[in-house]
């Protein structure tokens, strides 16, 4: 049985900040008053509502929204009991009828692609890595300069990289304007600033010098600056070079050469791995090379004899008689035919200046197959004569060789 307070609403406490409700006492004579308002207000309504008459207008929107309507109370309610896997399934536009066609319009944002190209060149980086550039000085400071490349930012170079050697006149050699050609030897930074270097393109011109005096077996005179355990070295076109002891006519007392110049030829050259190797002898014999010529007739001892031929001595040089080129017949062993210190002549059929080599000739000198085999003294006799007959054939090959 419940017990009942009367007191109870008084004591519930509002929680948090909220204010209790307060309950409004509206007197019997008040709410008579209300209700006459209320109902002198849908008085008024009624009679605004009879003076003004709403006209109906009918236009071609409202027809279209009509026909809509009807169109849609013929639409097929079966299609509305559709099972969860229909719904899922993804739509496939190819299976509908519907032409899309989307038309693009031309506002203040849009450019053409020549407009495009033209902005990407004009913000290009200038200066890769390893590129040839010609620029002008355009400011000298105490430890380098900077030179106008014609790109968003200068070039700089370190006074270390201005030349060869050590510059001591280096703000007299150097003067605002002067235009010079430099290598790119670091890519810009974030400011777009590259580094480049005169010295470094100083030297890739001097590696490309040598390569082609090597190529062309020419002879360089070089002025001995040094020496170690192995040999001298020199200074060729600002590159270090070195001549291995070896490769010296004289080897013994080798450091006595230092302060005096040596002709020499290129015996290696590598300006990936910086290797310059010079040598005294091989100079000695492409003297000899460049006053030998293809078809001469010489005479030479038989230095040795290998499976593949014979070497011949040339007074400070040595042919290959190579067994392809000894006699148009077959022979067992070549030993039949030239044995070491013998003395015999031959046709000087290839010269390799670069390689230092002499290709030789025998087979040439014999009027049928196997007759050096036959008859080898008859061969060497006339050997002057015979020479002759090939001169022609290797006149021709002198002529291509000029061209």
């Amino acid at each position: 049985m419940g017990v009942s307070n009367k007191n109870a609403q008084d004591n519930i406490q509002p929680k948090g900040n909220k204010k209790p409700l307060q309950v409004l006492h509206i007197s019997k004579k008040d709410t008579q008053k209300l209700d006459d308002d209320q109902t002198n207000s849908q008085e008024e309504i009624k009679k605004e509502d009879i003076a003004i008459k709403p006209q109906i207008i009918k236009n071609d929107s409202v027809k279209k929204i009509k026909n809509n309507n009807e169109n849609t109370k013929d639409f097929d309610i079966s299609q509305q009991n559709l099972t969860q896997q229909e719904l899922n399934r993804p739509l496939i536009f190819s299976e509908q009828n519907t032409d899309f066609q989307l038309e693009r319009t031309v506002d203040e944002f849009d450019f053409d692609e020549s407009a495009f190209l033209e902005a990407l060149n004009a913000n290009e980086p200038i200066g890769a890595t390893g590129e040839t550039i010609s620029g002008k000085v355009i400011a000298i400071e105490s430890d380098g300069l900077y030179v106008d490349i014609g790109g968003k930012a200068p070039g700089y170079m370190p006074k270390k990289e201005c030349g060869l050697g050590v510059i001591t006149n280096f703000k007299e050699k150097f003067s605002i304007g002067l235009e010079m050609e430099v290598l790119v030897i670091k890519e810009q930074n974030a400011d777009g600033m590259v580094t480049v270097s005169a010295r470094a393109l100083i030297l890739r011109q001097s590696w490309e010098k040598v390569s082609s005096s090597a190529k062309n077996g020419e002879l360089i005179n070089v002025l001995i600056n040094g020496f170690n355990r192995g040999g001298l070295t020199c200074d060729v076109d600002g590159l270090r070079g070195f001549i291995p002891r070896s490769q010296l006519e004289d080897g013994q007392d080798y450091q006595s050469f230092v302060g005096k110049t040596l002709k020499v030829a290129f015996l290696e050259v590598n300006p990936e791995s910086r290797k310059l190797v010079l040598s005294e002898k091989k100079a000695s014999l492409v003297s000899k090379l460049t006053n030998l010529e293809l078809g001469q007739l010489i005479e030479g001892e038989v230095l040795a004899v290998k499976p593949y031929g014979f070497f011949i001595d040339l007074g400070g040089a040595s042919g290959l008689l190579h067994q392809s080129s000894l006699t148009n017949g077959s022979i067992r062993s070549l030993r039949e035919v030239f044995r070491e210190g013998e003395m015999i002549k031959a046709l000087i059929s290839e010269i390799d200046i670069e390689k230092g080599r002499i290709g030789l000739n025998t087979a040439l000198l014999e009027n049928s197959a196997g007759e050096l085999i036959i008859d080898k003294q008859k061969v060497m006799q006339e050997a002057t004569e015979r020479a002759l007959k090939t001169k022609a054939l290797f006149d021709k090959k002198n002529k291509l060789n000029e061209h």
